[in-house]
């Protein structure tokens, strides 16, 4: 009986292991911003110049977790919307990468005089640096090589950053 009992006291300490607050990555007046990840490789439908602002509520992030914004007018304090179903899914525990302490899945459309493709797909992942990654993805090239005009892949790494998205 006090085998059973030390195990179960090791299966709690190592499941608390794996427990993150994410709460300090919410935002009071403040932001998070910066520029697409260099190289062709890594970018599809975004310009190289293109900024991102994120705006997080980490404390729901399964209700109302934030907007985003891009300089490129793609998005305008445009909602992330989530996917009920992700959270009753093994895809919540998506991880991939070193650093990430979490990875979310969002829903987001972009302005439509803007962009005509339709929704897109954000990756959020809360970094244990305290930054943000931002992955934005829609559509993949054509089977002939050439590429869809919906196609739209992007990685943009996010520091903190003082007061409101400046777009």
């Amino acid at each position: 009986m006090s085998a059973f009992r030390g195990a179960s006291v090791v299966a709690i300490v190592l499941s608390l292991g794996g427990c993150h607050d994410v709460g300090r990555f919410s935002n009071d007046g403040d932001h998070y911003g910066g520029s697409i990840v260099s190289g062709d490789f890594v970018r599809a439908g975004f310009d190289a110049t293109t900024q991102l602002c994120l705006v997080l509520d980490a404390n729901h992030l399964q209700a109302s977790p934030g907007t985003i914004s891009s300089s490129d007018g793609r998005f305008a304090a445009t909602p992330l919307r989530t996917i009920p179903q992700i959270w009753h899914d093994p895809l919540s525990t998506l991880a991939f990468g070193e650093g990430r302490l979490q990875n979310l899945v969002y829903v987001a459309t972009p302005v439509a005089d803007v962009d005509t493709g339709g929704d897109v797909f954000a990756v959020v992942s809360l970094m244990q640096s305290g930054g943000v990654e931002v992955r934005i993805l829609r559509g993949a090239p054509v089977s002939d090589g050439g590429t869809s005009t919906a196609n739209v892949f992007g990685i943009f790494s996010l520091a903190r950053s003082g007061g409101a998205c400046s777009f």
